[in-house]
């Protein structure tokens, strides 16, 4: 099956968050070891403004665009999950009438500002460095 230009996902994520970093790393692998048509934009690449973001915005969550439409959180992680033949069982659970609830409010609730609590001490550790 061909996929259109259009069709490609294209990944935004915070490279910064070792978390993060680590989690898309194995994508990555994965991506190209399948010649999968998915595309990674790190947050440490700047110019997130090309995706409409702010770079706290994306640090903040999870993105992936496609046909340009911007996606996020479990719903960004499904159509990535989607993507990757030995992940597609877990976009379909994500997505399942009882779970897709469950997971939006795990992630948006705990895990997404979990993670930029996070990055946001990394940041104010850093500046602190560079002061001193």
């Amino acid at each position: 099956m061909t996929q259109h230009s259009d069709d490609r996902l294209t990944v935004i994520y915070n490279d910064t968050c070792p978390i993060c970093a680590r989690e898309v790393a194995g994508y990555k692998r994965t991506v190209a070891q399948e010649e999968l048509p998915v595309d990674f934009a790190g947050l440490s690449d700047g110019d997130m403004q090309r995706f409409g973001l702010t770079p706290a915005d994306a640090a903040r969550r999870f993105h992936v665009m496609r046909g340009g439409e911007r996606f996020s959180g479990v719903a960004a992680f499904a159509l990535l999950w989607e993507q990757i033949p030995r992940l597609r069982w877990l976009a379909a659970l994500v997505r399942l009438p009882v779970v897709a609830p469950l997971s939006r409010v795990v992630y948006d609730r705990v895990l997404a500002p979990l993670l930029f609590a996070m990055h946001r001490r990394r940041e104010r550790q850093g500046r602190a460095r560079h002061i001193a």
